[in-house]
């Protein structure tokens, strides 16, 4: 079994965490300073029942949601991210696998701050084309090692 595999994995799922922190850090002083201006269901204690985060779009700064736009994402793509990995954990991916894991990662992180700091769709989505290219090579391999 090649556990290294795992590595880049733990690490992405860790920076979820921070994502979802950071995202709570900054929605929930946005929320209470949207209540304090008496803003239409104001607040986090005024919320309706059954609202959901969306429903802050435009009632909150562009920039804090961006944040939360970005947590979203990482509970989208990277789930293929993880299958693949314990697919090639079990089936004996090699050293490129590893690296391509890594560099998965890393945009993904890269990812994660540009798009909660700058926002520009232009480099957003190069980095998310090509951690997505590193995706499928990580896809291909798999699919080979199991065949």
């Amino acid at each position: 079994m090649n556990t290294q595999i795992l590595a880049p994995a733990a690490v992405l799922i860790v920076w979820s965490i921070v994502m979802l922190v950071w995202m709570a850090l900054t929605r929930f002083p946005a929320m209470a300073k949207m209540g304090k201006s008496g803003g239409s269901g104001a607040g986090l204690s005024k919320a309706k029942p059954g609202a959901r985060g969306q429903d802050l779009e435009g009632r909150i700064p562009d920039e804090v949601n961006w944040k939360a736009h970005n947590y979203t994402h990482l509970m989208e793509q990277p789930t293929l991210f993880y299958a693949v990995v314990v697919i090639l954990a079990i089936a004996g991916g090699s050293q490129d696998t590893v690296i391509a894991a890594w560099i998965y990662t890393g945009l993904r992180i890269a990812h994660s701050l540009w798009q909660s700091l700058v926002n520009t769709l232009p480099v957003r989505f190069t980095l998310f084309l090509l951690s997505t290219l590193a995706l499928a090579y990580l896809g291909v391999r798999a699919l080979l090692l199991t065949l």
